[in-house]
């Protein structure tokens, strides 16, 4: 059964509307899949890996990509040689902080399985941590389970939440993981796709918005109680994968990845110092074949990126949101319990927020009265 999303609650963000699926899928031939790993025994293990294809022969035929780190505490292996020649020559993985090098590596051995005609394998692969609800020092993520979400990916709508590598991951103190949004430009901006994936893990309670609702007030700590009661300091990370069917050139892709900062920051994310606040975007626009001597490529006009920002940022943004509806209440490592965001809540408080005109909320929404 799909799970809720965020405008299911009756709550639309941002000004541009979403593609169909509001997915990253919305944008063409894009496919994600997922190998997600929950058990008790002999460890504790909340855990799993994501995959996104940027198209079925992206081994042959690559795309240009940029890479932003709004704050480095994390890892996106291939970082250096993308950045270097500016194309995207590979799946992409996202998975737990201790299995990155697994899921890195599954990427090669695909390749090489399939024949790939490459001299060598600098694929991305990009974490998260989930130690606080998995025993991820049991290291649980084994190359068959990136393997199975490289394999297992499809197009369509994608599932969020409690899934991939998203599974053991927390958002703003609630159950975070998997989300994703799109966002798509009217006719006269050029009718561009932009779509968002995020792997979402990141912020403190107190900063988390919904819109202009300050959530994080309402939903504080004696509301829900938060999945971090033993831990004083913020650690977390978010990846941000952004696709474009725009045709972009590899600066413009760089550009285009700063803007989830942006969605990021309405959230309430601030790159605190143990934040891997990390992004990378890619364009379908133009391709680039693998023994080509000369390509052909167009460039969207400076100018008109402009609306690419937008609807990179309220993406972004909404596809957090979406990973934080979807998320279920898990009980983990240790006995600790991230606990979902209650929607019947969120929806009150955002709605209280608008009934007041964008004043600030009370403490408490048992408090208030209905006007």
């Amino acid at each position: 059964m799909a799970k809720a999303r965020l405008r299911d609650l009756g709550i639309t963000l941002g000004q541009l509307p979403p593609g169909p699926l509001n997915a990253i899928t919305d944008v063409a031939g894009i496919r994600v899949g997922y190998s997600t790993l929950i058990r008790d025994q002999p460890h504790v293990v909340r855990t799993g890996v994501t995959a996104l294809w940027p198209a079925d022969d992206i081994y042959t035929d690559f795309m240009f990509a940029g890479i932003h780190s709004f704050n480095g505490n994390g890892e996106m292996t291939g970082s250096h040689w993308l950045n270097e020649q500016g194309l995207l020559a590979a799946p992409i993985t996202i998975t737990n902080t201790h299995a990155t090098g697994i899921a890195r590596d599954a990427i090669c051995v695909h390749a090489a399985r399939k024949g790939i005609d490459q001299a060598w394998h600098l694929p991305v692969a990009a974490e998260t941590w989930d130690g606080w609800l998995s025993d991820a020092e049991t290291f649980p993520v084994t190359l068959d389970m990136a393997i199975e979400a490289l394999d297992s990916a499809k197009g369509g709508m994608i599932a969020e939440g409690n899934i991939g590598g998203g599974t053991g991951m927390i958002t703003h103190e609630f159950k975070g993981g998997t989300g994703t949004a799109s966002r798509r430009l009217s006719d006269a901006d050029g009718g561009w796709t932009v779509g968002a994936l995020v792997q979402s893990n990141y912020g403190r309670r107190s900063l988390l918005r919904c819109g202009h609702a300050p959530v994080g007030l309402e939903l504080d700590t004696d509301v829900i109680a938060s999945a971090h009661a033993e831990r004083k300091e913020e650690q977390g990370s978010i990846i941000v994968i952004l696709a474009t069917d725009a045709p972009l050139l590899p600066i413009q892709c760089q550009r285009l990845a700063r803007r989830a900062t942006t969605g990021l920051a309405w959230v309430g994310g601030i790159g605190s110092n143990g934040s891997g606040d990390i992004f990378l975007a890619f364009s379908t626009g133009n391709r680039v074949a693998l023994k080509s001597k000369m390509a052909d490529v167009r460039m969207l006009g400076m100018e008109e990126c402009t609306p690419l920002f937008q609807a990179a940022a309220e993406a972004t943004e909404e596809a957090i949101w979406n990973a934080l509806c979807a998320a279920e209440t898990m009980t983990g490592y240790k006995g600790r319990t991230a606990h979902a965001v209650p929607h019947d809540l969120l929806k009150e408080a955002v709605a209280l927020y608008a009934r007041k005109g964008g004043a600030l909320c009370s403490k408490r929404l048992t408090n208030l009265s209905p006007d």
